[in-house]
């Protein structure tokens, strides 16, 4: 197993406890195998993230292997597009499955010849009831379960029907083969359960060669067995399932066995985790696609900028618990802004333009001058900028009847532009009809010229700018938060979460300028805009000579500022 990521062990926690006594008992040969086992029917989000990371990280911690399994057993819900995308995710997060990339489906023959074991042994038998009269014969958490009519059948009979299953002679729903184990169990799910069912859809990558396919809850634990898992780590909403986990390996006699262990799932304030709420957004067009920025979706998050070194620092900060919560996603955009601040070049770009003439400034003249990307990271280096006569600043940096304590540009004040010079509001030029703002005249101070020598005057405010002469056009997304709502699954009065989307998650801009440093920028690449927040090249819809920003983040960190108070 290797990885990209160069932070210190995990945290200490409870999964890590029972390995070491694992390891302590020599249980497994003192060996940590462990595994991820997306299911190919949608894009990894950022709850996957979580388990990645706690997967691969294990691994790496105790010098184990991490296999990346998928669980291809419902093919009616997959296709070969989320097993690429799965793949890509998490490379892209830094770690590797090296050889060890499997699926449920190289195990079919395997899993069905285990099933016939369970038959001969008088513990799975096959079953006529629909779905409809195996979910009433099942009982409730205050009623036991009614045995199935055909429960007792011989083993002669399973075995002759069940192959009959596997050839395709039944229709879909006709019968299933169950799990032969109590229907008084207080545990609903050990009442019988299915293991396989008929699905007459084509496979991903078996074709049509099978029409019964296995449970997840049977597929999962034997697939683990099969593969040497010594520690089967996944998300609490399974703890009812281990019992049958283990049955499953009991009755097939394996030993040694992995152990399933379960950790809290990861939810996040103003975000659905759910695939299927996720798929809806899509299918139904609310989002561009899987990979839409305001996506929760590791593929989402990586088009809007996000790096894989703030996902895997927010998945250690959060830990690993056994107790269900919810974290704040200004955490998360924390720990992106964290290790934007040091990476991520900062340059100025004007989103919303507002024309500045300097009329003491000559009309031919250029000025090229030099500004380091970044005052904390000086392998960043720098850059030259023009200056001239006419820029572009933002609208919202001048203000025509200022409150106080407005420190930008109004009339008769100064400010700094950025790198160059002290400015000075002279005139303003309005449309005579509308009233609209149209122009600024200004003057400047040749002596005040950054850096120069000498230059000792100070004003409060500083303003950032692009030349309009050689400004790059762009279009720039402002992307915020997908939801208006804390918690969007909350569906009260039956009220659907899509209800609490937010109208402004997305703001397009077309009228943007840019510092002309950035014309080489590359698809994907990440910038601070001075005073903007941090933005990256749409690796999708940038062009050459049409450039297109996503904002990754705002500048503001309220979890720090909650932090210090």
């Amino acid at each position: 197993m290797t990885t990209t990521t160069t932070k210190a062990a995990l945290p200490s926690n409870f999964i890590q406890s029972i390995i070491d006594e694992d390891l302590e008992n020599n249980k497994h040969a003192g060996q940590v195998h462990t595994r991820f086992p997306p299911e190919p029917n949608g894009y990894l989000h950022i709850g996957h993230a979580k388990s990645i990371c706690l997967n691969f990280g294990l691994a790496a911690e105790y010098r184990g292997l991490c296999n990346l399994r998928f669980d291809d057993t419902n093919p009616s819900k997959e296709d070969v597009e989320y097993v690429e995308s799965i793949q890509e995710d998490v490379r892209w997060l830094g770690f590797s499955w090296d050889d060890r990339l499997f699926y449920a489906s190289d195990y079919f023959e395997k899993l069905y010849g285990y099933a016939v074991q369970l038959i001969k042994a008088g513990k799975a038998y096959v079953c006529d009831l629909n779905a409809d009269e195996i979910r009433e014969y099942r009982g409730t958490l205050t009623r036991p379960g009614i045995e199935s009519p055909h429960r007792n059948r011989s083993v002669e009979e399973n075995l002759q029907l069940f192959e009959r299953m596997r050839t395709g002679e039944f229709e879909e729903g006709s019968r299933v083969l169950r799990a032969k184990i109590d229907m008084a169990s207080p545990n609903l799910n050990m009442r019988d359960p299915v293991l396989y069912r008929i699905m007459k859809a084509s496979h991903h990558r078996t074709g049509d060669n099978w029409c019964i396919y296995p449970m997840y809850d049977y597929a999962h634990p034997l697939s683990d067995a099969i593969e040497g898992i010594t520690h089967s780590i996944c998300t609490c909403e399974f703890e009812d399932h281990r019992p049958l986990y283990d049955w499953v390996l009991d009755a097939l006699n394996f030993n040694p066995r992995p152990r399933q262990i379960e950790f809290a799932r990861l939810n996040l304030n103003y975000t659905v985790m759910s695939k299927r709420k996720l798929r809806e957004l899509v299918e139904q067009g609310y989002v561009t696609g899987w990979d839409d920025p305001r996506m929760p979706t590791i593929s989402g998050l990586r088009r809007r900028g996000y790096t894989p070194e703030s996902i895997r620092d927010f998945c250690e900060r959060i830990g690993v618990a056994k107790a269900v919560s919810t974290v704040d996603i200004a955490l998360l955009e924390h720990c992106l802004r964290e290790d934007l601040n040091f990476r991520a070049p900062r340059v100025m770009a004007v989103l919303r333009p507002l024309k500045v003439i300097i009329d003491n400034y000559p009309e031919d003249q250029v000025e090229w001058l030099e500004a380091e990307y970044s005052s904390e990271n000086s392998e960043l280096g720098s850059r030259r900028l023009p200056f001239s006569r006419v820029l572009y600043i933002e609208q919202e940096d001048f203000m025509e009847n200022p409150p106080k304590k407005f420190f930008r540009l109004s009339p008769g004040s100064e400010v700094r532009l950025k790198h160059a010079y002290i400015i000075k509001c002279e005139r303003v030029v309005k449309n005579e009809q509308t009233g609209e703002l149209m122009e600024l005249h200004c003057t400047y101070d040749p002596d005040t010229r950054s850096g120069s020598a000498g230059q000792t005057r100070k004003v409060k405010g500083t303003l950032h700018w692009v030349s309009a002469a050689h400004a790059l056009p762009a279009e720039v997304r402002l992307y915020d938060r997908l939801f208006i709502k804390e918690n969007p699954d909350e569906e009260k009065d039956g009220v659907d979460f899509k209800a609490h989307l937010n109208p402004h998650s997305l703001d397009k801009l077309t009228s943007c300028w840019l510092e002309p440093s950035l014309a080489g920028a590359l698809p994907g690449s990440r910038y601070q805009f001075l005073r903007q927040g941090y933005f990256n090249v749409d690796p999708v819809d940038s062009r050459d000579g049409a450039l297109v920003f996503n904002r990754i983040v705002s500048l503001k960190d309220s979890w720090a500022k909650m932090q210090k108070g």
